[in-house]
């Protein structure tokens, strides 16, 4: 019996020491576990902060890219211009110009990439380039429409900017056809587009005789606008007659009144080898507006003014 009872407790402790080598490896285990999760998570960040040092420097790389894009397209501009900015600059200089510009989304800048407003921007940027030697306010407003325009010109802020103007030049009447055209797009006909046409030329009338009431000596440019309902509407071929005559009645009027000028723009959007449109296919991109830019510089000369 009591040998029965050494070998019993015998059998215990080499059970109890087998569970007990069980119960350390298992313990080494998880604990050589947790110790590898830790450096994992260890690893993980250090390259998770090497990644976002990467991601930053990444990031501050193409910005400073655009940056430099955004001032190498205004230096490409002043280059564009140089030819003819020096006469208007003279001319500027010698009679202390305010230019009030009023309009649509072709005034405002839309579309040009270097947040530079657009032709009227760029014609700021490039007369003023060494002295300030001329005023410009912009109050153009995407999506203006004639009729809208015409409200405008009773704000306070601008009918004031327009009574102290030597030069008011304006951009109107695309947003007038793609009125037409969302109204219209499942039956349209040359007939909705001459009718809302003459339309525009009586109201453009009462734009320009708001100006002159306002300020009979500033001198009114209106300038044309190019073709940009190609991009959207290929398949409508009338749209391009349908831009011609618009632009045609803006310029008839010009005629009309002593100090108003007429600035043709469709001829400069002509060009099937080069970009001239912004990421919506509808507005210039900075191409698009140094060529209005320059085409206005080139009306705002002496011999051109009025």
């Amino acid at each position: 019996m009591r040998k029965f009872a050494v070998i019993f407790v015998i059998l215990l402790v080499i059970i109890g020491a087998g569970g007990f080598f069980i119960y350390y490896s298992q313990a080494h285990q998880v604990e050589k576990t947790i110790q590898d999760v830790q450096d994992h998570s260890s690893e993980q960040q250090t390259a998770d902060k090497k990644q976002e040092k990467h991601d930053s420097k990444q990031d501050q790389k193409e910005k400073s890219e655009q940056d430099t894009k955004k001032e190498d397209d205004k230096t490409s501009i002043k280059a564009f211009l140089e030819d003819t900015v020096q006469n208007t600059i003279n001319y500027f200089t010698n009679n202390e110009v305010h230019v009030v510009s009023i309009g649509d989304s072709l005034t405002e800048g839309v579309g040009d990439t270097t947040d530079g407003g657009g032709y009227v921007g760029i014609l700021d940027n490039t007369i003023n380039q060494k002295k300030h030697v001329a005023e410009f306010d912009n109050y153009g407003k995407r999506g203006n429409r004639s009729d809208q325009l015409l409200k405008r010109l009773d704000i306070p802020e601008i009918s004031n900017s327009i009574k102290d103007a030597d030069i008011v030049t304006i951009t109107i009447g695309a947003n007038d056809i793609m009125k037409i055209l969302k109204e219209n797009i499942t039956d349209l006909s040359y007939a909705d587009f001459n009718e809302e046409r003459l339309n525009y030329e009586q109201r453009l009338i009462k734009i320009f005789d708001k100006i002159n009431d306002l300020n009979p000596d500033a001198n009114i440019y209106l300038i044309g606008f190019y073709n940009p309902f190609e991009q959207y509407f290929p398949d409508i071929k009338e749209l391009g007659t349908i831009v011609k005559d618009w632009n045609t009645t803006g310029e008839k009027i010009s005629r009309e009144y002593e100090n108003a000028t007429f600035i043709p723009t469709i001829d400069l959007f002509e060009d099937s080898d080069t970009n001239l449109f912004a990421d919506d296919n509808f507005h210039p991109n900075t191409l698009g507006y140094k060529r209005i830019a320059k085409r206005v510089l080139e009306y705002l000369q002496p011999e051109h003014a009025t």
